[in-house]
């Protein structure tokens, strides 16, 4: 098996714009940006204003794309720049692509008319599928295809290898760094970027989540404080590109790396009290993980949070344990990428020598990714 290492992250989200401004925030250095006005009473981490123009040149390309595609589009620019790719068409053309990406977003206008009419529709089912067959435009619906993104970033950056689209929300991005970690090790393939991206500013999420009880609804608390009093999210959005590729392949073009990714696991067990905590312990002694810094999914959610910390203090006494939803808020998709990536930058800056990544969903799927020192 060949080793993989990571050689170029892009990565934006509420902390800001590239690695260092988020290792500041991951490490105490900064205060974690939260907007509590706009969905009030619930606290998102809005992504910082971006020069799009840096990133996706034409403004036609900019205009049929909506935020999570942006940012996603955005973020794998910057990896492709970091890892050295950007004006190599030929790399490009070989490169795979896998994307971590969730739905589309909502028409607003239609969607509150449609909610207005059935409370007064003599036939509620009729009226649904009359309105959504009528009101709802092709485009639109086309446009909100999740592979889309993978389409865009085809398209501007010219990675034109082929692509994958994961759905499933948190556990997405576990196996899509899964996925690509192990065919790139098997020798199926030399190079991949792969990501994901999330938008969080949405009333339309926003009502979902809020619908399964699985938000805070409180000033800013840190994750782990946050169970203390009921528990909950705070999303986040952001995105995340890495540039995955085997170690000889990035030697042989003088590309640097920052961390070697030594093993993914991922797992989608029936929850119950003890099952998160449980199926981590297993995870880690598959990966053969002692870490000297852990960096946490936990969404803040009650219940799997805490049995989350229980298992990683047993697992890594005496490690340093961050969270990225302190950071940058839960990202879904893109929540397991950025925690790579942060421990990546651990890594690659002398912090670690080794470090446990956790990807927990606030519903189903549990990950761990274990890095090491690139050799």
């Amino acid at each position: 098996m060949r080793d993989v290492v990571i050689t170029g992250i892009g990565l934006v989200s509420s902390a800001g714009e590239g690695l260092e401004p988020h290792v500041a925030a991951l490490t105490g250095q900064a205060a974690p940006h939260v907007d509590t006005e706009r969905f009030a009473p619930y606290p998102v981490h809005p992504a910082v204003a971006l020069d799009w123009d840096r990133q996706i040149a034409k403004k036609s390309d900019q205009r049929q794309m909506e935020a999570w595609q942006k940012l996603g589009c955005y973020a794998a620019g910057l990896a492709l720049e970091a890892a050295g790719a950007k004006e190599d068409a030929a790399l490009k053309n070989r490169m795979h692509l896998i994307v971590s990406a969730g739905g589309g977003e909502r028409d607003y206008a239609v969607d509150g008319q449609i909610l207005t009419g059935l409370r007064q529709a003599e036939n509620p089912g009729v009226f649904l599928n009359e309105r959504l067959m009528g009101d709802l435009r092709p485009t639109l619906f086309l446009a909100q295809l999740s592979n889309l993104l993978a389409g865009n970033i085809s398209i501007v950056h010219g990675v034109t290898g082929a692509s994958r689209t994961f759905m499933g929300e948190e556990s997405s991005g576990v196996d899509a760094i899964r996925v690509a970690r192990e065919r790139i090790a098997s020798g199926q393939n030399d190079i991949f970027l792969v990501g994901g991206a999330y938008n969080a500013e949405r009333p339309d999420v926003i009502l979902i989540y809020e619908m399964g009880g699985f938000l805070w609804k409180k000033p800013y608390l840190p994750v782990r404080e946050r169970t203390h009093e009921g528990g909950g999210m705070i999303l986040g959005s952001g995105a995340c590109f890495m540039v995955l590729e085997s170690r000889e392949h990035a030697e042989s073009r003088g590309a640097k790396a920052l961390a070697t990714v030594a093993g993914v696991t991922s797992d989608r067990g029936r929850r119950a009290p003890g099952s998160v905590g449980k199926a981590l312990r297993a995870q880690a002694e598959t990966l053969g993980a002692r870490p000297d810094v852990v960096i946490s999914g936990a969404t803040g959610v009650k219940g799997i949070t805490e049995d989350e910390q229980a298992a990683l203090t047993e697992l890594a006494p005496t490690a340093a344990i961050h969270a990225t939803g302190d950071v940058v808020g839960h990202t879904m998709e893109a929540q397991a990428p950025i925690g790579v990536a942060l421990a990546a930058a651990l890594i690659a800056e002398g912090r670690a020598g080794e470090a446990l990544v956790t990807s927990v969903g606030h519903w189903r799927g549990e990950g761990a990714v274990r890095l090491t020192k690139a050799p």
